[in-house]
């Protein structure tokens, strides 16, 4: 488990795209899920800064999280 939450010092290149006020909402958004014990993972951090700077939409977040979770269930190979 993560002792620190230092999402942006682990990615620095997925957030070197977004302004400050996205930078604290990514934060801010991701922190609220690792409080409660979630770790994200490099792909989670992506998807929610991809979104943030308006590179995919609300849609394609969904899409991401729901075949990121398929996998996780084992219910698709990895890489698909």
């Amino acid at each position: 488990m993560m002792e620190t939450f230092d999402v942006e010092d682990r990615w620095p290149e997925l957030f070197a795209q977004l302004d400050a006020t996205q930078r604290n909402a990514v934060r801010q958004s991701l922190a609220a899920g690792w409080h409660e014990g979630f770790e994200p993972t490099r792909e989670d951090v992506e998807n929610v800064t991809d979104l943030a700077r308006g590179a995919i939409d609300v849609d394609e977040y969904r899409r991401r999280g729901h075949a990121a979770a398929r996998r996780v269930a084992g219910l698709v190979p990895a890489g698909r």
